[in-house]
């Protein structure tokens, strides 16, 4: 009897169990409607005048070098032009252009290299118009590779300048 009164009650919880289950319902509700977010909608592009907006704008954010000189090479004269016609569009924006090598010679004359390239790029924008107040230069040398290899290819890549907005 007492195995009865146990099996009917185990009977009993899960009957009672079971009907408290959710049942899935037959059809999802439609998503609610759009009440008129006050977020207003993401910028289709770049913010204008950001680094971002430069980089789209121009031909290129960085020229390079041949081994051992800092003169600006004709191929590379496009490039600047264009951005200095992106800071003549910007008046208020400056820049700081950073002068690199490639790891060969010495941590000093890297660091004086990567200063002439700087300067170079500067010079050269400064006589299409753009105001030398608005720029700034820095070397990094040989101390911020972007290509890691010890090869001629690798090299190239390294012997650069690189103009970064401000501001």
């Amino acid at each position: 009897m007492i195995r009865r009164s146990v099996s009917l009650a185990t009977l009993a919880v899960a009957l009672a169990l079971g009907a408290c289950a959710k049942k899935a319902p037959e059809q999802l509700p439609p998503p609610p409607a759009d009440q008129g977010s006050n977020v207003p909608p993401a910028p289709a592009g770049p913010v204008p005048g950001s680094q971002e907006d430069f980089v789209a704008s121009v031909t290129s954010d960085t020229i390079h070098f041949d081994t051992d000189q800092s003169s600006v090479r004709d191929q590379d004269r496009a490039i600047l032009q264009s951005q200095a016609q992106w800071l003549a569009r910007y008046p208020n924006k400056r820049i700081t252009i950073e002068g690199h090598a490639d790891e060969r010679g010495t941590r000093d004359y890297n660091l004086a290299l990567g200063e002439r390239r700087a300067n170079e790029a500067k010079n050269y924008l400064a006589s299409l118009g753009v105001d030398p107040s608005r720029m700034s230069t820095i070397s990094y040398g040989k101390e911020r590779p972007i290509a890691l290899g010890s090869d001629a290819a690798s090299w190239a890549q390294n012997r650069r300048a690189v103009t970064i907005t401000v501001q």
